[in-house]
Protein backbone atom coordinates (compact mmCIF):
# COMPACT_ATOMS: atom_id res chain seq x y z
CA UNK A 1 0.00 0.00 0.00
CA UNK A 2 1.48 3.38 -0.93
CA UNK A 3 1.03 6.46 1.26
CA UNK A 4 0.97 9.83 0.36
CA UNK A 5 1.64 12.77 3.29
CA UNK A 6 0.65 16.16 3.21
CA UNK A 7 1.75 18.69 5.39
CA UNK A 8 0.62 22.19 5.15
CA UNK A 9 1.88 25.35 6.96
CA UNK A 10 0.76 28.57 7.50
CA UNK A 11 3.58 31.05 8.78
CA UNK A 12 3.46 33.14 11.44
CA UNK A 13 3.19 37.32 10.38
CA UNK A 14 6.74 38.14 11.09
CA UNK A 15 8.43 34.84 9.39
CA UNK A 16 11.01 36.50 6.97
CA UNK A 17 11.78 35.41 3.21
CA UNK A 18 15.21 34.31 4.38
CA UNK A 19 13.83 32.20 7.19
CA UNK A 20 11.66 30.14 4.41
CA UNK A 21 15.19 29.68 2.39
CA UNK A 22 16.18 28.19 5.04
CA UNK A 23 13.48 26.12 5.56
CA UNK A 24 13.44 25.19 1.50
CA UNK A 25 17.26 24.12 2.12
CA UNK A 26 16.71 22.05 4.99
CA UNK A 27 13.76 19.87 3.13
CA UNK A 28 15.75 20.21 -0.08
CA UNK A 29 18.22 17.89 1.26
CA UNK A 30 15.88 15.48 2.57
CA UNK A 31 15.60 13.03 -1.13
CA UNK A 32 19.27 12.46 -0.70
CA UNK A 33 19.42 11.51 2.65
CA UNK A 34 16.69 9.29 3.33
CA UNK A 35 15.72 5.98 1.26
CA UNK A 36 11.95 5.68 2.03
CA UNK A 37 10.97 8.91 0.18
CA UNK A 38 9.96 7.21 -3.71
CA UNK A 39 8.22 11.20 -4.52
CA UNK A 40 9.26 14.07 -2.35
CA UNK A 41 8.09 18.08 -3.09
CA UNK A 42 7.81 21.10 -1.51
CA UNK A 43 7.16 24.77 -2.45
CA UNK A 44 5.38 28.08 -1.72
CA UNK A 45 1.51 28.75 -2.08
CA UNK A 46 1.33 30.76 -5.32
CA UNK A 47 -1.18 33.23 -3.50
CA UNK A 48 -4.04 32.72 -6.44
CA UNK A 49 -6.92 30.88 -4.02
CA UNK A 50 -8.33 32.65 -1.14
CA UNK A 51 -8.01 30.36 2.05
CA UNK A 52 -4.65 28.35 1.47
CA UNK A 53 -1.80 27.59 3.62
CA UNK A 54 1.63 29.17 2.70
CA UNK A 55 3.65 26.37 2.32
CA UNK A 56 3.45 22.44 1.77
CA UNK A 57 5.32 19.28 1.46
CA UNK A 58 4.41 16.07 -0.11
CA UNK A 59 5.64 12.95 0.44
CA UNK A 60 5.28 9.60 -1.10
CA UNK A 61 5.87 6.38 0.89
CA UNK A 62 5.72 2.62 -0.10
CA UNK A 63 4.23 1.68 3.43
CA UNK A 64 3.51 2.84 7.19
CA UNK A 65 6.92 1.59 7.82
CA UNK A 66 8.68 3.85 5.33
CA UNK A 67 6.36 6.97 6.28
CA UNK A 68 7.62 5.85 10.04
CA UNK A 69 11.28 6.15 8.82
CA UNK A 70 10.82 8.99 7.37
CA UNK A 71 9.31 10.99 10.13
CA UNK A 72 11.33 9.79 12.75
CA UNK A 73 14.14 9.97 10.51
CA UNK A 74 17.10 12.49 12.34
CA UNK A 75 17.51 14.79 9.33
CA UNK A 76 13.37 15.43 9.01
CA UNK A 77 13.39 15.78 12.62
CA UNK A 78 16.03 18.54 11.78
CA UNK A 79 14.26 20.14 9.34
CA UNK A 80 10.73 20.48 11.67
CA UNK A 81 13.00 22.07 14.03
CA UNK A 82 13.56 24.66 11.74
CA UNK A 83 10.03 24.91 10.85
CA UNK A 84 8.09 24.38 14.34
CA UNK A 85 9.05 27.78 16.01
CA UNK A 86 7.82 29.64 12.60
CA UNK A 87 4.65 28.01 12.31
CA UNK A 88 1.45 29.86 13.25
CA UNK A 89 -0.55 26.54 12.25
CA UNK A 90 -0.38 23.35 10.51
CA UNK A 91 -2.74 20.96 8.79
CA UNK A 92 -1.66 16.93 7.60
CA UNK A 93 -2.70 13.91 6.11
CA UNK A 94 -1.89 11.03 5.62
CA UNK A 95 -3.78 8.37 2.48
CA UNK A 96 -3.40 5.54 0.21
CA UNK A 97 -2.58 5.97 -3.26
CA UNK A 98 -2.54 2.46 -4.67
Amino acid sequence: MALRHIALFRWSEDVTPAQIARVEEALGRLPGLISELDGYSFGRDLGIGADTYDFAVVADVADEDAFAAYRDHPEHQAALGIIRPLLADRAAVQFSTS
